[in-house]
């Protein structure tokens, strides 16, 4: 089971707003694909959150996006940041990147985000698998929080 972003973010808008932010905070990401072998991949990444979508928008024959042709799978890590703290605590998204051709939705992306080259990119549309949050609570807990598409929000706290 699968959903966008839209339902996410209408099923746990809390958690949704917080890993906006997260993801909002840097620019650059880590997202792991699939090679041909089945190995995972990683490689930096700029994503989007627009009209209701988690966006990836990739080079032009790239590595990921030539994997992801192949196999949809993914997962993405926000960016760390400096140093240790984690404002925001770290995130995480898997799911299954579905490539957009449609001149009309290509068009409204490339209106918003102006990319490099707006003849020439690949664009995926995400459909979430899994959201992952952990953060330090009161300064002695961990917390994990996980989200699946169906189910509710599970939280464990840890010492």
């Amino acid at each position: 089971m699968s959903c966008n972003w839209e339902a996410f973010a209408a099923a746990e808008s809390d958690l949704a707003e917080t890993i906006e932010k997260r993801f909002g905070a840097f620019t650059h990401h880590t997202l792991a694909t699939l090679r041909k072998d089945g190995s995972p991949r990683t490689t930096g990444m700029e994503v989007r959150f627009l009209n209701g979508e988690l966006w990836l928008g990739m080079m032009p024959h790239s590595l990921k996006a030539l994997d992801l042709r192949r196999d949809p799978r993914f997962a993405l890590q926000a960016n760390h940041g400096p140093g240790a703290e984690m404002a925001g605590g770290d995130v995480r998204i898997a799911g299954r990147a579905v490539e957009v051709r449609e001149p009309e939705v290509v068009a409204l992306y490339t209106e918003a985000v102006n990319p490099p080259d707006p003849d020439a990119f690949h664009l995926f549309r995400t459909e979430l698998t899994e959201v992952v949050r952990t953060s330090i609570e009161d300064g002695k807990y961990l917390a994990v929080e996980v989200w699946k598409p169906g189910g509710p929000l599970k939280k464990v706290r840890r010492a």
